[in-house]
């Protein structure tokens, strides 16, 4: 097993190989953010076209059916329950406006669902605090090795440990 830098896990690595690795390491971690804020994107536009989508079916729906299925139901009320025709007329726009309206339904419902995400937002401000945190960091201070300290240490350590 290895570190990220090629070293063996275990083997003391210098200042600078731990900086290279953390630097390779959030280097990674920012291109895995930029790539989630692009998939929650891409979600995002999927919701709004499927929205677009709904509202430009509904319009067809009202604007290309209103002759043809108007004068279909028209004349299939009429043969079924013998009314006026005009009454007839008027259920069959009655049906035709309420199919559009179901569909301009849906198509508020999922403008609404790609308004609200907040996935993009949400990775920014996660690549923020991510940069505020590194800003602020500083090296964490270490003990000298075993080799450079002075014989009085090493002998109050070998004393507290029997």
């Amino acid at each position: 097993m290895s570190a990220p830098d090629g070293s063996p896990v275990g083997a003391e690595r210098s200042i600078g190989q731990l900086f290279a690795s953390a630097t390779t390491e959030m280097s990674s971690l920012v291109h895995d953010e930029i790539a989630l804020a692009k998939a929650q994107l891409k979600q995002d536009v999927k919701r709004g076209a499927i929205s677009g989508g709904a509202f430009a079916v509904a319009g067809a729906v009202l604007i290309f059916s209103l002759p043809m299925l108007s004068f279909a139901l028209a004349y299939g009320i009429r043969t079924w329950s013998h009314w006026n025709l005009a009454i007839c007329f008027l259920l069959s726009f009655a049906a035709n406006v309420l199919v559009a309206v179901a569909l301009a339904l849906l198509g508020v419902v999922f403008a609404k669902k790609a308004k609200k995400s907040k996935g993009p937002q949400k990775v920014a401000a996660s690549m923020k605090e991510t940069a505020g945190v590194l800003q602020n960091a500083k090296p964490h201070p270490r003990e000298l090795p075993a080799q450079d300290r002075a014989p009085e240490a090493i002998e109050a350590v070998a004393r507290s440990s029997s």
